[in-house]
């Protein structure tokens, strides 16, 4: 196979990088699997704590080695160690360094994460529907698939073939709908799993958040994973959020994990910009019966109790999934439809409650 061929020439390529210490890179015990994607390979170097610097010459020279042999693709790099975040916050309090600080991405004035506590909730609809929302109110808008394990944002914008990638080594992002848009489904083929672990995921995040040519943006909407892991720690520790956005769906099953994410965040002092109720109603089409077939109001009940703004209710349409399944999101392709003015509606609260956000 075509992967395993190029895993064995960066391998080998490994062999002529010194790490400290003595010896080569390719066979330190400390070198993780080497990743190959048709876009795209990884691969991650873990040291002790406290040894990142000093590794950080081999990482610079590894990336160079690896990007001779494989055939194009963009390599991917990264330095970890066991250090936790304990023992991080535990070094601040004695007067010693302690985490890096949030740094913002050039170019982008503002990031909005979009989040769930459990996959299935229609989160990566919304988020690709708000950003569209806000383009459409006059924003320079890009879009960031940061569900690395479930890219959803080629599907869903109509997103063909892989980014280009500038002799610099920076990803030129796709253009959707006046989005600017990058996802790590553009690397990969039909039906390949990302099998990075924590580090090398959080690595991916890192540069595909600050190695894409995003120019000049108001706002870069985020397409968080579900749940509270990695990547979303990842993400509140790399770089000041405007705001978080959490989406659920009625039904109290959904509505428990929604509030674990709520305290993630809060936790790490990210700003809730409120809650929305995805898959709020059906309306039949022939009768035009309504039917609140995951419950209603839940999400809205959830806020007041959580004093959590309420942003609005997203009804389940065949529009919606119809135009998603075929990569014409709604808001793009009927804008003054009832569908779409559900998640302009939200835009239009977000922004108002949040007036920094327009240029």
């Amino acid at each position: 196979m075509a992967d395993a061929r190029i895993a064995e020439a960066v391998k080998a390529a490994l062999a002529s990088v010194e790490i400290p210490g003595g010896g080569s890179l390719a066979g330190y015990g400390g070198l993780s699997e080497i990743i190959v994607t048709t876009g795209a390979v990884a691969f991650a170097i873990s040291v002790a704590p406290g040894m990142e610097v000093a590794f950080g010459p081999a990482r610079v020279a590894a990336q160079a080695a690896a990007e001779r042999v494989v055939e194009g693709r963009k390599v991917m790099v990264s330095v970890t160690s066991d250090r936790n975040q304990a023992a991080t916050g535990q070094a601040k309090a004695q007067g010693k360094p302690g985490p890096a600080p949030r740094e913002a991405v050039p170019g982008v004035r503002h990031i909005i994460a979009v989040g769930s506590g459990k996959g299935g909730v229609g989160k990566s609809t919304v988020a690709v529907n708000l950003a569209l929302a806000f383009a459409a109110e006059g924003l320079r808008t890009g879009l960031l698939d940061a569900d690395l394990y479930g890219p959803s944002v080629p599907k869903l914008l109509g997103i063909e073939g892989k980014p280009a990638v500038r002799e610099d080594g920076i990803f030129s992002p796709h253009e959707a709908y006046g989005l600017k848009a990058m996802s790590i489904g553009s690397m990969l083929t039909a039906d390949q799993a990302v099998v990075w672990r924590g580090p090398m995921a959080t690595s991916a995040l890192r540069q595909l958040l600050r190695e894409s040519d995003w120019g000049t943006l108001d706002v870069l909407v985020v397409d968080l994973p579900p749940g509270t892991g990695d990547i979303q720690i990842s993400l509140v520790q790399q770089v000041p959020l405007a705001g978080a956005v959490i989406v659920s769906t009625p039904q109290d099953l959904a509505l428990i994990d929604a509030k674990k994410a709520i305290d993630m965040l809060r936790r790490t002092s990210i700003p809730l910009l409120g809650l929305v109720e995805n898959m709020s109603y059906f309306v039949t089409p022939d009768t035009g019966t309504r039917y609140d077939i995951f419950g209603h109001g839940g999400a809205k009940a959830a806020a007041e109790r959580l004093d959590l703004p309420f942003l609005g209710e997203v009804p389940l349409h065949m529009a919606i999934r119809e135009t998603s399944d075929s990569g014409r999101p709604v808001v793009a392709t009927d804008p003054d439809g009832p569908q779409a003015k559900a998640f302009r509606d939200i835009a239009g609260r977000i922004l108002a409650a949040q007036p920094q956000l327009r240029p």
